[in-house]
C-alpha cells in the first residue's frame, strides 16, 4: 500500500471510498451529511486549494489496484502544529492499516513538513482509533467535546 498526497485525480476514488464506507464510519464518528457528497467536487477542489496554500497536508493510502483504503490528514498547520485525522474502511479495519498510515503521516509531519507536534481527538466510543493513537505514540492529555461527542485529545511530540 502506498501514502499518496492527494490529488485532483483521487476525487472519484475517495468519493467512492466515503460513499462505500458511510455507515461504517457513522458507527463512532458523526455522519457527513448528504450536502457533503451532494458537494463532493466543490469540497475536493477547496481542499486541494488549502492544501496549495500549506494549511494542510491531505494523504491517502491506496492499494495495489489503486483502491483508496484510507484517508491520513493533517489539518490546520499553525505553529508547527497540526491536527491528525484519520479513517480506514471496513474492509481493512483490523488488520493494522491504520497504525501503518498514522506512522507514515507522523514521518511525513516531520521529515517533509517540518512539523513539531500533532493533535488528534478521538470519540470516547471509539476505541480503535484511541487504541491507534497509542500504539503510535500519542498521549492522551485531557477531555474535549467535538461535534457534540465526547472524545480524548491525544498529542504526539515529534522532536522527542
Amino acid at each position: 500500500m502506498e501514502l499518496e498526497r492527494l490529488a485532483e485525480r483521487h476525487a472519484a476514488e475517495v468519493l467512492r471510498f466515503e460513499r462505500e464506507n458511510r455507515a461504517y464510519f457513522a458507527l463512532t464518528a458523526p455522519d457527513r451529511g448528504d450536502d457533503y457528497f451532494a458537494r463532493f467536487a466543490e469540497r475536493h477542489v477547496a481542499l486541494l486549494a488549502e492544501q496549495r496554500d500549506g494549511v494542510c497536508h491531505f494523504h491517502v493510502l491506496v492499494d495495489d489496484q489503486g483502491t483508496v483504503v484510507g484517508r491520513f490528514n493533517l489539518v490546520d498547520v499553525v505553529d508547527g502544529a497540526a491536527e491528525l485525522g484519520f479513517r480506514v474502511g471496513a474492509a481493512v479495519a483490523g488488520r493494522g492499516v491504520a497504525k501503518d498510515g498514522v506512522r507514515r503521516v507522523t514521518a511525513l509531519a516531520r521529515d517533509e513538513y517540518g512539523l513539531t507536534r500533532l493533535i488528534a481527538d478521538a470519540a470516547v466510543r471509539n476505541g480503535a482509533s484511541r487504541a491507534v493513537l497509542k500504539a503510535t505514540g500519542f498521549v492522551p492529555v485531557g477531555d474535549v467535546e467535538r461535534g457534540g461527542q465526547p472524545c480524548i485529545r491525544h498529542v504526539l511530540d515529534l522532536t522527542a
